[in-house]
């Protein structure tokens, strides 16, 4: 089993220093991956619909959260190591040109050679959907075809595709990503983003915990589309109690992910590089 860190554009880590002590020490101890959060905009006064998380309010309440783009910030630590994976947890998929995400996401996978994968979800905040003027109400289809999209322009030269929400005729989009593919992993923790994972994504990847029904779900589509459950890679949240990660295993869960330093409110696991470091023999010892 793997293990990675979320929220790691967040709190102290927007700043360059800290950003690169984050990530240096989480490859010197064995993390796998480091995964970047986003939110382009969080409008005044939202309402609480998120469905991840109590109270349906990011955590804390807090409206004004630092939190740069996970794109360039990802761009930003990869330069600086040489192992670990970056990834976006996740990318609001619908709020953006497919065009647009597949250069930025192909230029990345080939600068850290390899090591990008993009997460990508729904949403849940149509006052965000409405500042950036993209359609909460038709979100899902956009991302089901923007996926498709994506594979397309990353693997043919010249891509095209026509769909009802994406549409664009033969172009080049280059460079495009080392072997044409880059790992899609569809975040959400609703049924619906569990189906889509089974039916379009390399993983999956629910925003809280390790909800044996979702993964279910996941596999049971893929299954359903012709394609491999074996081949959905499984990622889950760290556990309160560290004793449940046998049950995890035991479940099949490919990855870990612990969470850094954030919001006020927010449960944290590692909230500097020292701390982090300090995972190493844990690490270690399940790696063994």
């Amino acid at each position: 089993m793997k293990f990675g860190l979320r929220f790691c554009n967040t709190g102290a880590f927007v700043e360059p220093g800290p950003a690169i002590e984050l990530a240096e020490a989480a490859e010197e101890a064995g993390f796998e991956s480091l995964w970047a959060i986003e939110h382009t905009v969080v409008p005044r006064g939202y309402a609480p619909n998120a469905p991840q998380v109590e109270g349906g309010k990011m955590a804390g309440g807090v409206e004004d959260v630092d939190m740069p783009d996970p794109i360039v910030w990802l761009s930003f630590v990869a330069a600086r190591t040489s192992r670990i994976n970056v990834a976006t947890g996740i990318l609001i998929l619908p709020q953006h040109k497919p065009l647009h995400v597949a250069k930025q996401a192909a230029t990345l996978h080939r600068l850290a050679g390899g090591r990008f994968m993009l997460g990508v979800g729904v949403g849940w905040m149509p006052e965000e959907f409405e500042a950036l003027g993209a359609s909460f109400e038709h979100r899902g289809r956009f991302a089901d075809e923007a996926i498709q999209a994506l594979r397309r322009l990353w693997a043919d030269s010249p891509a095209e595709f026509h769909g009802a929400h994406v549409d664009f005729p033969p172009l080049y989009c280059e460079p495009r990503p080392a072997g044409g593919h880059i790992p899609i992993i569809v975040g959400g923790h609703t049924k619906a983003a569990a189906r889509r994972a089974g039916r379009l994504g390399d993983g999956y990847f629910p925003a809280r915990g390790a909800p044996a029904d979702l993964f279910r779900i996941a596999r049971q589509a893929a299954e359903e589309a012709g394609r491999d459950p074996a081949g959905i890679e499984s990622t889950a949240s760290l556990p309160d109690d560290s004793a449940e990660l046998s049950d995890y295993r035991k479940m099949g869960v490919d990855r870990v992910t612990v969470p850094v330093s954030a919001v006020t409110g927010m449960r944290t696991a590692v909230a500097s590089p020292e701390e982090v470091l300090s995972w190493k023999g844990f690490l270690e010892d399940w790696a063994a």
